[in-house]
């Protein structure tokens, strides 16, 4: 007998899950949580098989049987429901979860993937708990708030911001496969909870940097040779742009064709704040620090600290920094705020009249600076795109600074004796 809808609406959860069979396949598979999923069970190639429909009542009991049609149409034609979940989908019955799949999937070739998998994973930890199987035409603005609310609960507004364009990037899909009429993530702007002000790290200006190179330079400590490797670790992050915690545990086994073309530095996903590999291509005079402590420090970290096989203490380089006079007017992680405007700023002439363009590209900066994704196409980089240009521009950042000898390379990576 066919499931009636008192029966599908008064079924009451158990101590088991259990199923209430509509016929065809078709059942209502009832969890001890209370809710209420359409499945579909049926044989494909001699194997049995499930197909999700939704959610009762979201999806009521007809829509669930046009799908139940629809799959069973699409077994007639020698193809898997489940691998031609698309089809399934109609007008009346697309949840938000089916419509994602399609939208994930058109998509994810373009994108690299790791980032694919984020986007995805994003999705099944904070969007589809809330609103995977509610219809997609149904879903208000209030529903997608509410799902957006309790990320910012737990402090993520960073994530809230992702989630709220991911679901609108899916409405925008929808709405294209006229699954939708409008996207309900527009009406919110105004009602997300702000980012708290961003608190710049202290840097110079540009024009001061000569004078602190100088003072580098001259820097002392307990030691010339623990000065030393201060001096260069220092000269080293401003260099590279990378973070204090990537350079103080850089290990010397990281660092690739340093005698070749193509010298570079492969940090590790583990260590990266943004959770993937990074290349870091070197400069000469990076190159010639690099080479000259691999040969002359000892244990596997690049810049070590005191004792065996230790990396650098984590306030070695802002305490030399102090020493030198730079208290609360240059740290070590601004280095990357100030080369970040150094390049950002950098223009090249072209055309008739002339006209100016970005010496530059945005995209290679934040690249450089390992920047986690703004928005699709910054997340879908391969680590080695742009590795090119931007060893020449690490490159002219070097000559920048030792153009008026600010960078001594034959101080740079000099052991005591």
């Amino acid at each position: 007998m066919p499931l009636t809808e008192i029966q599908a609406r008064n079924s009451k959860p158990r101590e088991r899950a259990y199923k209430m069979a509509d016929g065809e396949g078709l059942f209502l598979f009832v969890q001890p949580n209370g809710s209420k999923l359409w499945r579909m069970k049926y044989r494909f190639a001699g194997k049995e098989k499930l197909l999700s429909f939704g959610a009762y009542p979201d999806l009521g009991i007809a829509a669930a049987r046009a799908k139940r049609t629809a799959a069973k149409a699409l077994l007639a034609e020698g193809k898997d429901p489940t691998k031609s979940k698309g089809e399934v989908i109609s007008q009346e019955g697309a949840t938000f979860f089916d419509v994602a799949k399609r939208w994930h999937e058109n998509r994810k070739s373009a994108l690299n993937a790791a980032h694919a998998e984020r986007v995805w994973s994003r999705m099944e930890r904070d969007v589809f708990p809330a609103i995977g199987e509610k219809l997609v035409h149904e879903i208000t603005a209030p529903d997608v708030l509410a799902m957006i609310r309790k990320i910012e609960a737990r402090g993520a507004l960073d994530i809230s911001r992702r989630a709220k364009q991911g679901v609108g990037q899916v409405f925008q899909f929808a709405i294209a496969c006229g699954l939708a009429s409008n996207d309900p993530t527009t009406h919110l702007r105004g009602a997300l909870k702000p980012r708290p002000r961003v608190k710049h790290m202290s840097r110079l200006p540009l024009s001061e940097l000569p004078a602190f190179i100088e003072k580098l330079h001259a820097y002392q400590e307990d030691g010339e040779r623990r000065s030393s490797i201060t001096r260069d670790a220092v000269l080293f992050a401003l260099l590279t742009w990378v973070r204090t915690k990537e350079l103080r545990f850089a290990a010397k086994s990281e660092f690739e064709d340093l005698g070749g073309k193509s010298p570079v530095w492969r940090i590790p996903a583990e260590r990266m704040k943004m959770g993937r590999e990074h290349l870091v291509p070197l400069s000469q005079h990076a190159t010639h620090i690099a080479k000259s402590m691999i040969a002359a420090a000892p244990g596997e970290f690049l810049f070590p600290g005191n004792g065996p096989n230790k990396p650098l203490s984590e306030n070695t380089m802002i305490y030399a920094l102090y020493r030198l006079g730079y208290h609360s007017r240059q740290t070590v992680h601004g280095f990357r705020g100030l080369a970040s405007t150094w390049a950002n700023e950098q223009l090249v002439e072209f055309g008739k009249p002339p006209m100016w363009i970005r010496k530059y590209h945005e995209d290679w900066v934040e690249l450089q600076l390992a920047h986690s994704e703004k928005n699709d196409v910054r997340g879908a980089y391969n680590a080695a795109e742009y590795l090119a240009p931007r060893r020449r521009m690490m490159q002219d950042w070097a000559d920048y600074l030792s153009g008026g000898k600010v960078i001594d390379i034959k101080k740079a990576g000099k052991r005591a004796a």
